[in-house]
């Protein structure tokens, strides 16, 4: 090898070397592998409380973190005599809690609950939906809360809010002043998959539009179909509304989510598998997993 060879050689070496140090997408970072090549992790916790592993970053997701029965049904609501949750946590609340940064995508007491605010790490770093929930998320002492943009950052994440809708045009005519805003959120990285999870919102252009901009590979609803009393339709999706994603992103991976645990949601998981079964609907595609079950992408 001459001179000039050897001199490109070591200044070839040197910049792969110091990108590595600075995690900096290049030569020998994981994140500058092709699309899909790492691995991500969906574990379904309880009702809508997820935790999402996404290159080396775990955030838990809407925490609802009380025992079984701890809070009243809620008022108004189909089956509004039963407590919630319906069901216990799958695991120690310790082992629910751990996890690098929370996302609330709304402050609603089966997405953030009390057990949440008390005993969750006050310096642990939140994502509110806006300035308002995150001013509430402070009042109960954290000290690291951020509004979620359409370009946050977090340990080279990429975090995207998206809209949404606790309901169709006439449920938020008479209801939605006590429904309130609702959030999603996308998950971004070079080399992993496009995760979106929609939150409490029922099928709208916010969801479509989500699907067009963002093209995520794996897609989690909630399913539940949850009703007040009095007013048609649901504040949240359902079987069709899974039926809609699967034909509107035919590259994505379904997951239904938020059953069986707080009292005004009607529709089961075995309702949900049963209706995938009926529509002939990929079971591999479109995943409907049990509380405390991780699924890898």
């Amino acid at each position: 090898m001459n001179l000039p060879d050897l001199i490109r050689t070591s200044l070839a070496a040197s910049c792969t070397s110091f990108l590595v140090a600075c995690g900096t997408p290049g030569a020998g970072d994981p994140a500058a592998s092709p699309a899909g090549g790492q691995t991500v992790a969906v574990q379904q916790i309880r009702n809508a409380t997820l935790k999402v592993e996404y290159a080396g970053t775990t955030f838990l997701i809407d925490p609802m973190l009380a025992r079984k029965g701890a809070y009243p049904g809620f008022e108004g609501t189909y089956n509004s005599h039963l407590r919630n949750p319906l069901v216990e946590l799958p695991m120690p609340v310790e082992e629910a809690m751990k996890a690098d940064a929370v996302i609330v995508t709304h402050t609603h007491l089966d997405h953030w609950d009390e057990v949440a605010r008390q005993r969750l790490p006050k310096d642990m770093p939140v994502f509110a939906q806006n300035e308002k929930d995150a001013a509430d998320i402070r009042k109960d002492g954290f000290t690291n809360v951020r509004v979620l943009g359409e370009n946050t950052v977090f340990k080279g994440t990429r975090l995207s809010k998206t809209g949404g809708q606790h309901g169709d045009d006439r449920t938020m005519a008479v209801a939605g002043e006590l429904l309130g805003s609702v959030s999603g959120v996308v998950f971004q990285r070079p080399g992993h998959k496009t995760v979106y999870v929609a939150g409490d919102t029922v099928w709208n252009r916010h969801v479509e539009d989500a699907l067009r901009q963002y093209r995520p590979d794996v897609i989690v609803l909630n399913t539940g179909y949850a009703r007040i009393q009095g007013l048609e339709g649901s504040i949240i999706m359902g079987k069709e509304d899974l039926e809609r994603a699967h034909r509107a992103a035919p590259q994505a991976t379904l997951i239904g989510s938020h059953m069986e645990a707080v009292n005004h949601g009607m529709q089961t998981r075995r309702e949900l598998r049963d209706f995938i079964a009926e529509k002939g609907m990929d079971p591999q595609r479109v995943r409907v997993p049990a509380d405390g079950e991780t699924l890898r992408f």
